[in-house]
């Protein structure tokens, strides 16, 4: 196959795809567009797969840096020379650029993410079988050491959530998991990225991002103690959002989440416990038989708030502390 491959593609321009020069590379992926879409005109499937192989294996696995940059940009050429048949060739296509989102060198990091946003551009919604791989990338890209990179993957992110609204083929049961394990993770660019998600599919009216609310609301409640500002403040607005939703939805499950909120209600942070407290106070509004199982936790949980150490805490809460307790006792 990848002798097949050496006398489609002329070595000059192989040659050229792996110089050290950016310019020699991008007209050497620019001839290679032109021999894919001609291969593509004449139904020539299995010799355009010899070239995603010699491009996969000779280049971005190489251990030469400009070959793998050279790899890169030439499997993002031969998506545009298919276009509307790119999506049979994802399969060969797609993972070898998400394996050098792992790559030590930054520059073909960025790269990698050049190549995927162009990659994504031209397949769009057939993108979306590799979404949690892409996400999954994008969560660690955010948080790159490389200044570059880390914008790079902020443009790739961008297309990405535009791919997925406008898609009728994501799976939000598929992504929870993954989403819900991130939610662990501490560092503010992650955090900020996973609030980003989460605020665009919640936007989605396709998307039932409240019924798996449950999944991540202990996530969203750990960000409000952030030392960051900003973080704290896209948490609360994620928050308050879910809250307006809950009250407006007729189907919601109180239990599970009740259980969240009694915890975080006795957090050492003031902005926690003040949410928490507020949160509580709606679900026995109106979570109803829901929420009879856990009135002896809530009621545990909120009244060492009438003495909490914070003044703030204590004027602001009476109120809520007032009406829970006649709940539970009604």
């Amino acid at each position: 196959m990848a002798a097949d491959a050496l006398s489609i593609i002329p070595g000059a321009v192989l040659r050229n795809l792996s110089d050290k020069l950016y310019e020699k590379r991008k007209n050497a992926a620019l001839e290679i567009e032109g021999i894919v879409k001609q291969l593509a005109m004449a139904g020539e499937h299995e010799r355009i797969s010899a070239v995603i192989s010699l491009l996969t294996n000779d280049f971005t696995y190489s251990p030469q840096t400009n070959h793998r940059k050279g790899g890169l940009i030439g499997l993002a050429a031969v998506t545009v020379g298919l276009t509307s048949e790119a999506a049979q060739h994802l399969e060969q296509i797609v993972p070898p650029v998400l394996n050098s989102f792992l790559d030590q060198d930054s520059r073909v990091r960025y790269y990698a993410c050049e190549a995927l946003y162009n990659i994504a551009k031209v397949v769009r919604g057939d993108f979306i079988i590799y979404f949690n791989k892409i996400f999954d990338a994008l969560c660690k890209l955010s948080a790159d050491s490389d200044a570059n990179v880390q914008s790079a993957a902020h443009l790739l992110d961008r297309l990405v959530k535009d791919i997925v609204t406008e898609s009728d083929q994501f799976s939000i049961e598929e992504f929870i998991p993954l989403l819900r394990e991130r939610m662990n993770v501490l560092n503010p660019y992650v955090r900020q990225f996973l609030v980003g998600w989460i605020t665009v599919l919640d936007s989605v009216p396709d998307i039932d991002m409240l019924g798996f609310l449950p999944d991540f609301l202990d996530g969203l409640f750990n960000m409000l103690s952030d030392s960051s500002h900003e973080i704290r403040q896209q948490a609360d607005a994620a928050l308050s959002e879910f809250l307006q939703e809950i009250k407006n939805s007729p189907n919601v499950d109180y239990g599970r989440m009740a259980e969240i909120l009694v915890r975080r209600a006795g957090s050492t942070d003031e902005f926690t416990r003040l949410t928490s407290i507020t949160w509580i106070n709606e679900f026995v509004k109106l979570g109803g038989e829901q929420l009879v199982p856990y009135y002896a936790d809530i009621l545990g949980a909120i009244l060492p708030c009438i003495s909490d150490e914070e003044e703030k805490i204590r004027v602001v809460l009476s109120c809520h502390v007032y009406c829970v307790v006649c709940a539970c006792s009604g």
